[in-house]
């Protein structure tokens, strides 16, 4: 995997904390929830790629 996909994997991960956080307090639940998701999106993107990557080794 290259260096680009890690960073924004990690930029998305980020961007879901931000919203998670925000949402926490605002009592927003739509928004924590929008941010656990796309923590998640990010997680799954980077196993995947892991997965990717053992297998070209």
């Amino acid at each position: 995997m290259g260096i680009d996909d890690r960073i924004k994997n990690t930029a998305e991960d980020l961007g879901g904390k931000a919203k998670e956080a925000q949402g926490k307090l605002t009592g927003d639940d739509a928004k924590v929830a929008e941010g656990k998701a796309d923590q998640a999106k990010a997680d799954l993107k980077n196993a995947a790629e892991d997965v990717k990557d053992a297998f070209k080794h």
